[in-house]
């Protein structure tokens, strides 16, 4: 990574979402979604932005809805602008075993390749390791070879694929 994006990557904040953000979140929600990619889970247009916001505490507190675990979504922002997100969750379920892990990040398209996702990760182990975990689970798709780069460069040892269509690849950070 050149010195301007390390600079740029060590300027990323990891906040909660504000009612401010609203505009934000919702457009990267959309751009996201048109890459087959949630940005914000459980943010839907009939929903409002107030209600999703006080969810998001809920969830990271674990009373979200039945199977659902206590989870932790926080922006990425640099420089006032959102770049992308982090979804940290605590504890696994069996879904969780085989599509998304404890971790799961993403990048909004001008923001790729600048180092903003190995940032975020960086931040989110160090997060994990406060909540206790000892390891992390990550997934990606077969496909995503940004994402696969980001985790494998962290130490994410490869664990075999999830016997899910299509299948993910799972990989292991030792925390």
């Amino acid at each position: 990574m050149s010195e301007t994006a390390a600079g740029q990557a060590n300027a990323l904040l990891l906040r909660p979402v504000t009612l401010d953000d609203e505009h934000a979140v919702r457009a990267a929600t959309h751009e996201l979604a048109e890459e087959g990619f949630t940005f914000a889970f459980g943010l839907d247009t009939a929903r409002s932005f107030a209600d999703y916001v006080a969810s998001l505490e809920d969830r990271r507190l674990g009373r979200g809805s039945a199977g659902a675990v206590p989870e932790t979504f926080l922006l990425a922002e640099v420089d006032g602008e959102i770049v992308g997100r982090l979804s940290l969750r605590h504890v696994l379920n069996d879904q969780l075993r085989t599509s998304g892990g404890h971790i799961g990040f993403g990048i909004l398209r001008a923001h790729r390749r600048r180092g903003y996702a190995s940032e975020i990760l960086r931040q989110a182990l160090l997060l994990a390791r406060d909540l206790g975990l000892t390891s992390a689970l990550l997934t990606c798709d077969e496909s995503n070879t940004g994402s696969r780069g980001v985790i494998e460069s962290r130490g994410g040892v490869f664990g075999g694929h999830s016997p899910t269509y299509p299948a993910k690849r799972l990989y292991w950070i030792a925390l």
